[in-house]
Protein backbone atom coordinates (compact mmCIF):
# COMPACT_ATOMS: atom_id res chain seq x y z
CA UNK A 1 0.00 0.00 0.00
CA UNK A 2 2.87 2.09 0.87
CA UNK A 3 4.23 1.28 -2.44
CA UNK A 4 1.38 2.61 -4.24
CA UNK A 5 0.54 5.75 -2.49
CA UNK A 6 4.43 6.63 -3.20
CA UNK A 7 4.22 5.64 -6.76
CA UNK A 8 0.76 8.17 -6.93
CA UNK A 9 2.71 10.98 -4.86
CA UNK A 10 5.58 10.90 -7.89
CA UNK A 11 3.85 10.81 -10.68
CA UNK A 12 1.68 13.90 -9.53
CA UNK A 13 4.70 15.73 -8.85
CA UNK A 14 6.18 14.58 -12.26
CA UNK A 15 3.08 15.89 -13.71
CA UNK A 16 2.82 18.94 -12.34
CA UNK A 17 5.85 19.76 -13.51
CA UNK A 18 4.87 20.00 -16.83
CA UNK A 19 1.88 22.53 -15.99
CA UNK A 20 1.34 24.62 -19.08
CA UNK A 21 2.59 28.19 -18.14
CA UNK A 22 0.15 31.06 -17.68
CA UNK A 23 -1.26 32.41 -21.26
CA UNK A 24 -3.44 35.10 -20.07
CA UNK A 25 -0.93 37.39 -18.83
CA UNK A 26 -0.10 39.08 -22.10
CA UNK A 27 -3.10 38.60 -23.86
CA UNK A 28 -6.38 41.42 -23.70
CA UNK A 29 -6.50 45.22 -23.51
CA UNK A 30 -4.46 47.21 -21.37
CA UNK A 31 -5.53 51.20 -21.40
CA UNK A 32 -3.51 54.54 -19.68
CA UNK A 33 -6.50 56.90 -19.38
CA UNK A 34 -3.95 59.69 -18.65
CA UNK A 35 -2.57 59.72 -22.05
CA UNK A 36 -5.83 58.13 -23.91
CA UNK A 37 -3.37 55.34 -25.41
CA UNK A 38 -4.24 51.44 -25.29
CA UNK A 39 -2.60 48.02 -25.80
CA UNK A 40 -4.40 45.69 -27.88
CA UNK A 41 -2.09 42.49 -27.35
CA UNK A 42 -1.72 38.65 -28.07
CA UNK A 43 1.87 37.38 -27.35
CA UNK A 44 1.20 33.76 -27.99
CA UNK A 45 -1.22 33.43 -30.88
CA UNK A 46 0.00 36.77 -32.57
CA UNK A 47 -3.28 36.83 -34.06
CA UNK A 48 -4.25 40.58 -33.75
CA UNK A 49 -5.05 42.42 -36.47
CA UNK A 50 -5.49 46.30 -36.45
CA UNK A 51 -8.54 47.99 -37.60
CA UNK A 52 -8.18 49.77 -40.71
CA UNK A 53 -5.35 48.37 -41.26
CA UNK A 54 -5.48 44.71 -41.97
CA UNK A 55 -2.67 44.91 -44.56
CA UNK A 56 -0.54 44.13 -41.79
CA UNK A 57 -2.20 40.97 -41.60
CA UNK A 58 -1.61 39.32 -37.69
CA UNK A 59 0.50 40.55 -35.21
CA UNK A 60 1.47 40.43 -31.47
CA UNK A 61 -0.20 43.58 -31.14
CA UNK A 62 -0.15 47.61 -31.18
CA UNK A 63 -0.51 50.64 -29.15
CA UNK A 64 -3.32 52.72 -30.32
CA UNK A 65 -4.56 56.42 -29.31
CA UNK A 66 -8.48 57.24 -28.30
CA UNK A 67 -7.98 60.16 -30.10
CA UNK A 68 -6.62 59.42 -33.32
CA UNK A 69 -6.21 56.78 -35.91
CA UNK A 70 -2.61 56.04 -36.00
CA UNK A 71 -1.00 52.84 -34.40
CA UNK A 72 2.44 51.38 -33.50
CA UNK A 73 2.99 47.87 -34.35
CA UNK A 74 4.41 45.31 -31.87
CA UNK A 75 6.09 43.33 -34.62
CA UNK A 76 7.95 40.78 -31.96
CA UNK A 77 7.13 39.96 -28.77
CA UNK A 78 9.42 37.15 -26.67
CA UNK A 79 8.13 36.36 -23.59
CA UNK A 80 10.23 35.93 -20.11
CA UNK A 81 8.94 35.56 -17.42
CA UNK A 82 6.57 38.96 -16.31
CA UNK A 83 8.13 40.45 -18.65
CA UNK A 84 7.84 40.66 -22.84
CA UNK A 85 10.12 42.16 -24.94
CA UNK A 86 9.20 43.72 -27.77
CA UNK A 87 10.27 45.28 -31.40
CA UNK A 88 7.81 48.54 -32.47
CA UNK A 89 7.39 49.82 -35.33
CA UNK A 90 4.61 53.32 -36.69
CA UNK A 91 2.51 52.75 -38.88
CA UNK A 92 4.39 54.37 -41.43
CA UNK A 93 7.08 52.00 -40.82
CA UNK A 94 9.58 55.06 -40.52
CA UNK A 95 10.46 54.82 -36.67
CA UNK A 96 10.99 52.11 -34.78
CA UNK A 97 11.95 51.04 -31.15
CA UNK A 98 12.70 48.05 -28.73
CA UNK A 99 10.86 48.35 -25.75
CA UNK A 100 9.13 46.25 -22.37
CA UNK A 101 6.24 45.02 -20.95
CA UNK A 102 6.04 44.31 -17.22
CA UNK A 103 3.71 43.03 -15.20
CA UNK A 104 3.94 44.38 -11.77
CA UNK A 105 3.28 43.33 -8.42
CA UNK A 106 0.31 45.54 -7.96
CA UNK A 107 -1.09 43.98 -11.18
CA UNK A 108 -0.19 47.48 -13.67
CA UNK A 109 1.87 47.12 -16.62
CA UNK A 110 4.88 48.82 -17.27
CA UNK A 111 6.19 49.81 -20.76
CA UNK A 112 9.35 51.17 -20.75
CA UNK A 113 11.39 52.60 -24.27
CA UNK A 114 14.44 51.45 -24.17
CA UNK A 115 16.02 52.43 -27.54
CA UNK A 116 15.09 53.73 -30.69
CA UNK A 117 12.67 56.44 -31.50
CA UNK A 118 10.15 57.84 -29.15
CA UNK A 119 6.56 56.92 -29.10
CA UNK A 120 4.57 60.17 -30.19
CA UNK A 121 1.00 60.67 -30.45
CA UNK A 122 -1.10 63.95 -32.18
CA UNK A 123 -2.50 65.93 -29.71
CA UNK A 124 -4.45 69.15 -31.22
CA UNK A 125 -2.46 68.92 -34.54
CA UNK A 126 1.24 68.45 -32.79
CA UNK A 127 3.12 65.44 -32.18
CA UNK A 128 3.35 64.87 -28.11
CA UNK A 129 5.93 62.13 -26.69
CA UNK A 130 5.23 60.41 -24.71
CA UNK A 131 6.89 59.43 -21.27
CA UNK A 132 9.45 56.80 -21.47
CA UNK A 133 7.79 54.56 -18.77
CA UNK A 134 3.99 54.09 -19.04
CA UNK A 135 1.49 52.85 -16.53
CA UNK A 136 -1.00 50.64 -17.95
CA UNK A 137 -4.44 48.91 -16.22
CA UNK A 138 -5.65 45.52 -17.45
CA UNK A 139 -9.51 46.03 -18.69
Amino acid sequence: MKKIILALMLCMSYLTSFAQKDSTIFKGYLSNNEYEVYLQINFYQNDIKVPGQEIFGTIAGFLGDRKDSRKWLITNAAIEGKTAHLSIINDYGSEDLIADLTLESDGTYSLKQITGSNIKIARNRKWVKIPKKLTFMKK
